[in-house]
C-alpha cells in the first residue's frame, strides 16, 4: 500500500460530490446512440465499460477540482517548457475494445507532437499520455480497467481528499507515490495548492506555484 497524505477539506455539504446513475446490460449501439442526442452539450457525462454504462452530473465542488488539477498540470508543463496538447473531457471511445470514457482532463505531453495540430483519431493514434479523473461520491465503474484497456500510461484519480497516481506497467496500473511524468514534484505540492487556492484564492495559489516551480528547476 502506497501511503498518501490526504488534502484536508472544511465538513462537506450533502450534494458535494457527483449524481450518477448506472445502466446494466447496455449494447455499444445503444451507448453511441445516447451520445448522438446529448449533441454538443458536455454534461452529463458517460463511462462505458463492458455494457456498464454510468450517466454522471458533475457538481460544483467536482468541476472546481477538476479545473485546479488542470490549472496545476498546465503551470508544470509550462514553466518547464513541456509542450502539452490538452483534450479536457473529449470523448474517448474504442469500440473494439467495448470501452468509452469522458474524463475530467486528458493531455498529450510525451505524444504531443504526434497529435499536434490535428483531431485525435485513437484508430491511429496513442491514447493521452495522462488522463485525470475526479470521483467524489462511489461509481461503479472500475475507471482503472477502463483506461488500462485504453492504455493510457499515467492515470490520476482524485476523490476530494486524496490524489492516487497510477502507471500503466505491463499492462495493469501500480500505485505510484510519484508522478511518472512530473518525478521532480511530489503530491504535498499539490495538496499545498489546492490549500493555497482555499485559503488566498486562486489567481493568487497559482502564482505562488510558478514561482515555487521556477526556483525548483534553477
Amino acid at each position: 500500500m502506497v501511503a498518501t497524505t490526504p488534502f484536508i477539506v472544511p465538513s462537506l455539504p450533502i450534494n458535494y460530490g457527483e449524481s450518477r446513475v448506472l445502466l446494466r446490460d447496455i449494447d455499444w449501439t445503444v451507448y453511441e446512440i445516447l451520445l448522438s442526442a446529448r449533441k454538443e452539450h458536455r454534461s452529463p457525462r458517460f463511462s462505458y465499460c463492458n455494457g456498464l454504462l454510468e450517466i454522471m452530473a458533475p457538481s460544483e465542488p467536482h468541476e472546481n477540482a477538476s479545473d485546479l488539477i488542470g490549472d496545476f498540470i498546465r503551470i508544470l508543463t509550462e514553466e518547464t517548457g513541456l509542450n502539452l496538447k490538452s483534450m479536457g473531457s473529449t470523448t474517448l471511445n474504442r469500440p473494439d475494445l467495448d470501452v468509452g470514457a469522458e474524463p475530467d482532463k486528458c493531455f498529450y505531453i510525451k505524444n504531443e507532437p504526434l497529435v499536434r495540430g490535428k483531431t485525435v483519431d485513437l484508430d491511429v493514434d496513442p491514447p493521452p499520455d495522462l488522463t485525470i479523473e475526479v470521483d467524489i461520491t462511489h461509481t461503479d465503474i472500475n475507471k482503472n480497467a477502463l483506461y488500462e484497456k485504453l492504455k493510457v500510461p499515467e492515470f490520476w484519480r482524485f476523490n476530494g481528499r486524496v490524489l492516487t497516481i497510477y502507471e500503466l506497467q505491463e499492462g495493469q496500473y501500480q500505485e505510484v507515490t510519484i508522478s511518472p511524468t512530473f518525478p521532480w514534484i511530489g503530491k504535498d505540492t499539490f495538496y499545498k495548492f489546492l490549500a493555497d487556492c482555499r485559503n488566498n484564492g486562486e489567481t493568487s495559489a497559482k502564482r505562488t506555484l510558478r514561482l515555487w516551480v521556477r526556483e525548483s528547476i534553477q
